[in-house]
């Protein structure tokens, strides 16, 4: 059967990598079944004043970024009438009531019954009003909200009973909701806008979802989705629940304050299958280790092999695993970003081979093209009778990669220095640094004529 995937972000802000972890979840769950697998994208827009435009062409951005492309896009402001039309099923078959309590009168019964030792479940009070009672509420200005009237009981709604939704998660194994032990849950707002419980129900069930991953602190709400299927008629899919990630602190990731957004990563130039490979591998069994690309990732993830608490993970295992990635690219891979900063095409190979080992991201590089071809800050040196000396001895070119070596056994012979004494000057009269790459490598790229410059 081919797996039918989504991950349904709401475009309020930029996803950040705990965002990350559901899409990728779904995306190599789906792909193990190659080009079979399906993953639709789906906005969750309802919140018209806080989705915005942006943040969607933001998202579908920041996935393509990460290597995720998906095979279908659907918004669910596009989808109004559908949800009409289920909700006329709903209020038809008796399941969807309309309630009249503001929101200062639910907090007042929870507090009431919390003060009692009662649990702040509501008591279907709106359901006892006459059709006439709700008439005179309506003349009065009153706007109903509507809750879905969970089946957990068998007669008498004001006499509810154990009633559990049970389902083989695909990471947790069997879970169990009890429906006596919750609220009805509001389906439709007084402003007549829907709530994400029957928006992502009718989605899933018309667009033929038939695996849904997310995060863990979904299982309660999964219970009473699964009813809703029912009501609606349609097969639920089967769920999965994976742990969330948190910060080092403990503090969960929210896309409104930013943090470890995938578009603040991606600026600073961190490599994008290293935030893959964190976003997946925190808190599963083996080490974090850069993924070559997404096809090996998925190799790594197995979904009942994810930990059931929460991961924390450290922001610095980015730099990490970006450094490894990068100090592996191939020159083609960064030959366009190379030849933009200026570094001769003819040259890139033996640039990017010489430089690439201090460079945790490629935007590093630069540093290293300055240094190469350009006016690098060279420091003042007590020590000009040791560079004329150095000048003196300088080869003539071609240079190769053992030059170098030739050189400074030319310059150790006629001056008697050695090991720190000899080097050091020359690279900071050659680079302006105390550290980078070797100068074996670097020298035939700064050529004879920088270097007699730079010496004198």
């Amino acid at each position: 059967m081919t797996r039918r995937v989504r991950f349904a972000p709401s475009p309020t802000g930029y996803i950040h990598i705990g965002n990350l972890r559901t899409a990728l979840f779904n995306w190599l769950f789906a792909k193990e079944q190659g080009e079979a697998g399906h993953f639709l994208l789906r906005y969750d827009d309802t919140d018209r004043e806080r989705s915005k435009a942006e943040y969607a062409e933001a998202i579908l951005a920041d996935l393509e970024w990460i290597g995720i492309r998906p095979d279908a896009i659907d918004r669910q402001s596009d989808r109004i009438a559908v949800y009409d039309a289920a909700v006329a099923r709903l209020k038809a078959a008796g399941v969807l009531y309309p309630c009249f309590e503001t929101p200062e009168d639910l907090e007042l019964k929870r507090k009431r019954q919390m003060a009692r030792g009662l649990p702040p479940i509501y008591g279907r009070e709106a359901l006892r009003l006459s059709e006439a009672e709700r008439q005179r509420l309506v003349a009065e200005g009153h706007v109903p909200h509507w809750r879905f009237l969970l089946p957990n009981f068998e007669r008498d709604p004001f006499a509810p009973r154990r009633s559990e939704v049970t389902w083989d998660d695909l990471v947790l194994g069997p879970q169990v909701v009890d429906l006596a032990s919750l609220s009805d849950p509001v389906l439709v707002r007084e402003d007549g806008t829907y709530l994400y419980t029957l928006c992502s129900v009718v989605d899933d069930g018309e667009l033929g979802i038939d695996h849904v991953i997310r995060g863990g602190d979904h299982i309660t709400n999964t219970g009473i989705q699964i009813a809703l299927f029912q009501a609606l008629g349609f097969a639920p899919p089967r769920f999965g629940h994976h742990n969330l990630l948190t910060t080092v602190e403990g503090e969960g990731l929210s896309k409104r304050s930013g943090a470890l957004s995938l578009r603040s990563l991606r600026e600073e130039g961190i490599e994008p299958m290293a935030v893959a490979s964190l976003a997946v591998l925190t808190g599963l069994s083996g080490a974090i280790e850069a993924a070559p690309d997404l096809a090996a990732l998925g190799r790594r993830l197995v979904l009942t092999e994810v930990s059931a608490s929460a991961s924390k993970f450290d922001p610095a295992e980015l730099e990490r695993l970006s450094a490894e990635i990068v100090h592996a690219l191939p020159a083609e891979r960064v030959r366009p970003a190379l030849e933009a900063m200026g570094v001769p095409p003819e040259e890139v190979d033996a640039f990017w081979s010489a430089v690439r080992g201090n460079c945790a991201r490629v935007a590093e590089a630069a540093v290293w093209r300055e240094v190469v071809y350009g006016a690098p800050s060279l420091p003042a040196l007590e020590d000009a009778g040791f560079l004329a000396s150095a000048l003196a001895l300088l080869p003539p070119e071609p240079w190769g990669p053992t030059t170098w070596k030739e050189w400074t056994e030319a310059v150790k012979g006629a001056t008697g220095r050695r090991g720190r004494a000899l080097f050091m000057p020359l690279r900071l009269a050659l680079t302006g640094l105390d550290h980078g790459p070797e100068l074996a490598a670097l020298l035939p790229l700064i050529g004879r004529e920088r270097v007699a410059a730079r010496l004198a």
